[in-house]
């Protein structure tokens, strides 16, 4: 919100709708002076910027009694300083300032005021002493604001502060305040309050992206969960767009692709929505959850991210994703070459590994399919790799069964199986293992042949047994081709004496 916009707002507060039929006219001249001084020397901030402070803290000494031109001289002071790196004079004169909101302005107007300044110094806070500015800020707001029950602005400077330790990553302040701020936003029994839930959501955001910086996965897990079931909230969807991106980075890390596409689309939803830089560097990451998947959709087909389809920020990862659906192993290395930018994230660079990893094993697999003997040089100067990725590849393959081969390591050669070998031994295992089959079912279902049988024949001989007197040979229904009770078969033998699963 604008400083004009902060003025509105004080004059429709303070409207009045009495009628008046006499005016003091000196009151009105200065109440006009101070009026023309103040705007003039906004004129002059652009151009002259310490003028322009002396002017606007020239004002307060013109009221009798503390109002409205003196608060809004020292706001536009206050900012002025910040902004030049006058980091001391801006915070005497913010102590100065708050001296004005518990009589000299309505509440609702110091409120929106502070607020906006305390944006404002969060946004230009780029070094050290300007976090150290911001700090002061925030503390001083903190007291001066204790005493005058306002919890809905000291949760918000709260939660700016917990923002402020996150920035500078000092958990151990941010793990205080935070675990202070979720008691503010509870019922005296200890249960969430359900008019507090957009708080909630804020602080539970600080604490998913602490978890997220510090990779404890556990707690990040168990928050993202907890912020997902909060219903009684209507967050800013900048807020829903941090705590889904830092989701999707648990789920990467979990190597779950498709619970993190999803939760890096809603991110990108949200953070569009919001109007965020962010919907850039999110929009990369789901296309490399794309790629992980080994999915042939295409993210930008949808409609949300139709639009950023041609976007110069997003182009480079755009070409990946078209490389990598077109296994064009060439192109895809050319583009990483060329947009070295795309490697800045650490993320992007911690996971992308994975990603080429996975297109040059397509590209082994496919170059290598025709040969019985091939060399790992071969291989590594046709996709442009090095000979020990090359050998890590195959040796890879091998072990999970995609190759039938050995690698020389000595000669720097690998040799394929020969197939039709391959087929001969498969074919022997299973011709044996069908024979065994075979004879399992003669000796332990079939009736041909057993001992007390034997016995009975008074120690008859198997030539005796197999060719009994009368009988032509194998020929004859012996004692393997008849059952006990006279001429049925034999469950195991026919009436030649054949094996019935040999006929």
């Amino acid at each position: 919100m604008s400083d004009d916009d902060d003025d509105f707002m004080q004059d429709s507060d303070q409207e009045q709708y009495d009628f008046e039929y006499e005016d003091d006219e000196d009151e009105d001249t200065g109440d006009v002076g101070i009026e023309n001084k103040y705007y003039n020397a906004k004129q002059m901030k652009a151009d002259n910027p310490d003028e322009a402070i002396v002017e606007f803290l020239g004002l307060p000494a013109m009221e009798e009694e503390k109002g409205d031109w003196g608060f809004k001289g020292l706001k536009q002071a206050t900012k002025l300083e910040y902004k030049l790196g006058k980091y001391d004079k801006a915070i005497e004169h913010y102590t100065e300032l708050l001296t004005y909101v518990k009589s000299a302005v309505t509440r609702n107007y110091s409120e929106k005021s502070i607020n906006n300044m305390l944006d404002f110094i969060e946004k230009g806070a780029d070094d050290n002493k300007a976090y150290q500015c911001m700090e002061k800020f925030y503390s001083q707001t903190l007291e001066s604001f204790q005493s005058t029950n306002n919890e809905r602005l000291w949760l918000k400077t709260n939660i700016k502060l917990a923002r402020l330790w996150l920035d500078r990553r000092q958990y151990t302040q941010l793990v205080k305040l935070v675990r202070e701020l979720h008691k503010a936003c509870q019922r005296e029994d200890g249960k969430d309050d359900p008019s507090k839930g957009t708080y909630a959501l804020e602080i539970y955001a600080l604490e998913i992206q602490m978890y997220a910086d510090t990779r404890n996965n556990k707690r990040l897990k168990a928050l993202y969960q907890r912020a997902l079931k909060v219903r009684s909230a209507v967050p800013h969807p900048k807020v829903m767009g941090i705590i889904r991106e830092c989701g999707g980075k648990m789920h990467m890390s979990e190597e779950n692709w498709k619970e993190a596409q999803t939760d890096f689309f809603e991110s990108f939803r949200n953070y569009d929505e919001a109007g965020s830089l962010q919907r850039i560097q999110v929009l990369k990451y789901l296309v490399l959850t794309t790629m992980l998947m080994k999915s042939n959709i295409n993210p930008f087909e949808s409609q949300e991210t139709k639009p950023y389809m041609n976007d110069p920020r997003i182009s480079a990862m755009t070409e990946l994703v078209e490389a990598y659906q077109q296994n064009d192993i060439h192109r895809y290395e050319s583009i990483l070459q060329k947009n070295t930018d795309v490697l800045e994230d650490p993320f992007i660079a911690e996971n992308i590994d994975e990603v080429t990893r996975s297109l040059r094993t397509s590209g082994v697999l496919k170059l290598i399919a025709p040969y019985t003997r091939f060399s790992l040089e071969f291989v590594a100067k046709r996709l442009k790799i090095s000979t020990t990725e090359v050998q890590d590849i195959v040796g890879f393959l091998i072990l999970d069964k995609k190759l039938d081969g050995k690698i020389n390591q000595e000669k720097g050669i690998v040799e394929m199986n020969k197939r039709a070998d391959a087929d001969r031994t498969q074919a022997m295992k299973q011709w044996t293992s069908a024979v065994d089959g075979l004879w399992k079912v003669i000796l332990n279902e079939g009736e041909g042949f057993k001992a007390d049988e034997a016995q009975s024949l008074g120690g008859t001989g198997m030539s005796t047994l197999l060719n009994p007197p009368g009988r032509g040979g194998v020929g004859g229904a012996g004692a393997f081709g008849r059952a006990k009770g006279g001429n049925k078969k034999s469950q195991g033998f026919d009436g030649r004496g054949l094996p019935l699963a040999m006929k």
